[in-house]
């Protein structure tokens, strides 16, 4: 199946499984008439397939060694980029950035297999509203020197993130326009 009608499929689940009406707080804390539910599109396993393959295919030739983001919305994404990569011969690290350093164990912020200095690396998110989770989750990543050569996330809620974003390469797959919303 090809990148577009990929994407056209994963327009439909997400019309279809995430938006949900109703007034809602958003993680930036500002309320909505309707919320994304993101990870109904990312849990389910049509939902994960159909995101890590558009998203997969969004990377080629970007010479990335890592894919993680924001604790929760990232998760699965980054591991089924993560598990998709391994066919293609260029497997990408899947990583998670915490909201706080646990108190215990490691005590890290990131997750998963150590990014180095010099890791090309991709955030991704399930919706954005302003950016500023995935830009935290940027400075942790900044942190240990490895560098954010792009971030994608399934639906950008137009409320500042693609200025905020700007400068890491930010490309949402859908605005709220495409949604119907």
């Amino acid at each position: 199946m090809d990148e577009l009608k990929l994407k056209e499929e994963l327009l439909g689940l997400i019309k279809e499984k995430a938006v949900v009406h109703g007034e809602r707080t958003l993680a930036s804390g500002k309320t909505s008439g309707f919320y994304i539910d993101g990870k109904q599109v990312t849990l389910d396993p049509q939902g994960l397939l159909v995101t890590a393959k558009v998203i997969l295919a969004m990377l080629q030739g970007l010479h990335a060694d890592a894919i993680g983001g924001p604790t929760l919305g990232a998760d699965p994404i980054a591991a089924g980029v993560s598990l998709l990569s391994f066919q293609t011969g260029r497997p990408l690290k899947a990583f998670i950035v915490r909201k706080d350093a646990k108190a215990h164990g490691m005590q890290k912020m990131i997750e998963g297999p150590l990014l180095k200095e010099g890791d090309r690396v991709v955030m991704v998110e399930d919706v954005i509203t302003t950016g500023g989770s995935v830009l935290k989750a940027i400075h942790e990543v900044e942190k240990l020197k490895a560098k954010v050569v792009r971030v994608i996330c399934l639906v950008d809620r137009n409320e500042g993130a693609v200025e905020t974003l700007a400068p890491y390469n930010y490309t949402p797959l859908f605005f709220l326009k495409e949604l119907g919303l």
